[in-house]
């Protein structure tokens, strides 16, 4: 969530429900929002992958990502994978729309990781990433490569840290180089996830925790997984990417020694800076893709707009031009009565109304049960896993 916005409001107007999800809204917000931005034509309406060719990681002039390279960050349907219609009834109906993919998120839900891949395999999707934080002991560390390989993932990432001292930063960049060269002896491939405050936290002499992280990783173990929203909201807020936000993402790709071998793509409001459906907001994303593809493009949004809505009639030209048209400007925001003073979690960012630290059961550090369950809180809990 960003700042100034009435988070807790989208959560409730457009979550994913019972009378939602398996009424085709899903579909509505991924498989169109997705064609809107440019990402996978074939994603949501079953085209096969051999509509664009692949190339590598770094490679230029690609015109249409291929649909067999579309995933989805199942933190998107976190409220019907945990409610209603429930965890095997959403991942049969992202099968149905045309996701082969997903990126693991909240754990396996009752199952194993053997029985999760038995279901996979049995509805046609593969989970190819999870986001882990970092493990506490190396037994956790051998389970969680062990589930890796048994669900047959190629990646796993790290989702989230948070810390203003340089030295956590150092320490942790070492524990996973310490995890990723035992993760390669697997066959995975190893990753870290960015967020906005690596690019905006100062840690003196005008160091940011991407400088340490770039410069500590080993880039031979370690590939980056950049979430372009929070790149780009970084650039913005930092003010080194204020004029030209996708500009500064492609700098971030280029100048870090490790390689960008997955995106999370999310689209941003101009307006307010909040997260938005694919396609409906001011990133150009067809710009970055032109300039460096990758391996995996991941679908995500943290506020979801999944109300039923009928699919526009100029969708389907949508997904065949849009990758290579940048989104059109964004619309003049009519005046609107100044918002109420908020304030967001200090480690989720999650905003929470008027009360400075309400808990709230959408934030990943609860849905997880870490540290007790304890969720949003005063001071945050700067090594666990946060809202991707």
């Amino acid at each position: 969530m960003c700042y100034g916005y009435d988070g807790m409001a989208a959560l409730r107007r457009s979550m994913i429900d019972r009378r939602g999800l398996l009424r085709g809204s899903l579909a509505a917000a991924a498989g169109v929002g997705l064609a809107a931005s440019g990402v996978g034509a074939g994603a949501a309406s079953g085209v096969g992958a051999g509509a664009a060719s692949a190339g590598g990681p770094g490679h230029h002039g690609r015109r249409r990502v291929p649909p067999g390279l579309v995933s989805i960050q199942l933190w998107t349907v976190r409220d019907a994978l945990n409610g209603e219609p429930g965890y095997d009834a959403t991942l049969r109906h992202l099968a149905r729309i045309g996701y082969p993919r997903v990126e693991l998120a909240l754990g396996y839900f009752g199952r194993s990781a053997a029985q999760l891949r038995r279901f996979l395999d049995s509805i046609r999707i593969k989970a190819t990433s999870s986001h882990d934080g970092i493990s506490e002991t190396p037994a956790a560390l051998r389970q969680k490569i062990t589930n890796a390989v048994t669900l047959g993932q190629k990646f796993m990432v790290v989702p989230y840290l948070y810390s203003e001292n340089a030295d956590d930063w150092k320490r942790w960049a070492e524990q996973m180089n310490v995890e990723a060269a035992a993760a390669a002896r697997a066959g995975l491939r190893y990753g870290y996830h960015n967020h906005a405050h690596e690019f905006t936290i100062d840690l003196g002499n005008g160091r940011r925790p991407w400088d340490v992280l770039t410069e500590e990783l080993d880039p031979r173990l370690v590939h980056l997984e950049i979430d372009i929203y929070w790149a780009v909201t970084g650039g913005i807020q930092s003010g080194d990417g204020a004029a030209d936000p996708e500009g500064f993402t492609l700098d971030v790709i280029r100048s870090a020694p490790q390689r960008t071998l997955q995106y999370h793509v999310k689209d941003r409001h101009a307006a307010d800076g909040d997260m938005a459906d694919l396609g409906t907001g001011m990133i150009d994303f067809a710009r970055i893709f032109r300039r460096h593809s990758v391996l995996e493009y991941i679908v995500e949004n943290d506020t979801p707009d999944v109300t039923p809505s009928t699919p526009p009639k100029s969708a389907t030209a949508t997904w065949t031009n849009c990758a290579t048209n940048p989104p059109p400007p964004s619309p003049t925001p009519s005046p609107s009565p100044p918002l109420q003073p908020r304030r967001s979690c200090t480690f989720c960012r999650r905003i929470t109304g008027q009360s400075p630290y309400l808990g709230d059961r959408n934030c990943k550090i609860a849905a997880e049960g870490r540290e007790g369950g304890r969720g949003c809180s005063p001071n945050g809990l700067s090594s666990a896993v946060g809202p991707g």
